[in-house]
């Protein structure tokens, strides 16, 4: 004889399910894809693989952020420029958690406001990470803060770009209804 169970529905959809895993995979294979080719600027490129880290950390758990994100950009790295490999996995996977956390955790108040909180302090971890880790991995402060325009550019396209398909553009209302 089976007791009764007291868990119910919402909780047995948490990570692993086949859809969490395509999606997760999904959103891996876009920044991996995006991590190939930057957007030339004056002085440099723009890189626009931080839209599917916001996104996919908006619309994913914390572990399918850290997936997407963080592993995407690493694997990214790997395939296309190795240098910044693990300071992509540290500070892209740092990046979405912090995203999904506020998303998901702040949506009682309100979900934009939950996301938008959570994309201002992931452009904030995404560009000190990516400074600090530059200035580290090429020994020269000098280098990190002549592309500090571009990772703020970089970081505020991903925050702003991303919650206009959110919400605007009812990304979050689509992604929840092919969830159920």
């Amino acid at each position: 004889m089976n007791a009764p169970s007291n868990t119910n529905n919402s909780q047995k959809k948490t990570a692993f399910t086949p859809r969490w895993m395509a999606m997760t995979a999904l959103f891996l294979a876009m920044n991996v894809a995006l991590c190939a080719f930057g957007v030339p600027v004056p002085g440099g490129h723009l890189y626009l693989n931080d839209i599917v880290i916001c996104t996919a950390a908006i619309l994913l758990n914390p572990l399918g952020a850290f997936i997407a994100g963080g592993i995407g950009s690493f694997l990214g790295d790997f395939f296309f420029y190795p240098a910044p490999m693990f300071v992509s996995l540290a500070t892209h996977g740092l990046q979405a958690v912090v995203i999904s956390l506020c998303a998901h955790r702040l949506k009682k108040v309100s979900k934009t406001a939950g996301a938008a909180i959570g994309v201002t302090i992931g452009a904030v971890i995404m560009v000190v990470g990516y400074t600090l880790g530059k200035a580290f991995l090429y020994s020269t402060p000098e280098y990190a803060i002549l592309k500090l325009p571009f990772e703020i550019l970089q970081a505020v396209t991903g925050a702003v770009v991303s919650l206009l398909l959110c919400f605007r553009f009812r990304l979050l209302e689509y992604f929840h209804k092919m969830s159920l």
